[in-house]
């Protein structure tokens, strides 16, 4: 059966998730127009930086290392927010500056739902559209998206 342009679109980002280089989460992010790709982004460090590393480093779980009521340690590399990583939605649209695509207008398909900094950002190039295969976390960055006049769909939901 032939895909529609949407789950074509969910596929690919999900590809691009791939690409990811933060061991913590795998996001691919696809930028288009009329259904046709523009431009694709994944999560990781900046060009040319490390990779972020989120392997635990206190021995959990089992290794014998130190634990505390049977969790990571509060400093364990396991359990730490990325500070390393950019959003799979900051470096497609980035690339898309970098290249001369105009978003402007365009439909974001992304794996996970955009964080606050993300839908700030979506916001501001001009996207009309957001589509995410999962839900991360905070509800309020999908609330923000829809009080700037954008298409918040998931995945899940027009299927």
């Amino acid at each position: 059966m032939r895909p529609s342009r949407d789950e074509l679109l969910v596929e690919h980002a999900r590809v691009v998730a791939q690409r990811s280089t933060c061991s913590r989460l795998s996001v691919g992010a696809v930028v288009s127009r009329d259904g046709r790709i523009l431009v694709t982004g994944y999560n990781g460090a900046p060009a040319g930086m490390p990779h972020c590393n989120h392997d635990c480093d206190c021995g959990y779980p089992g290794e014998g290392g130190l634990l505390f009521e049977g969790k990571h340690l509060s400093n364990c590399a396991g359990e730490a927010p990325c500070t390393v990583s950019v959003h799979a939605e900051c470096n497609a649209i980035a690339y898309a500056a970098r290249l001369g695509i105009a978003v402007e207008g365009a439909q974001l398909t992304t794996t996970h739902s955009p964080c606050l900094s993300c839908s700030q950002l979506i916001i501001n190039a001009g996207i009309t559209r957001v589509l995410y295969n999962f839900e991360y976390r905070d509800k309020a960055p999908l609330d923000l998206l829809r009080s700037a006049g954008i298409a918040v769909e998931s995945w899940d939901a027009i299927q």
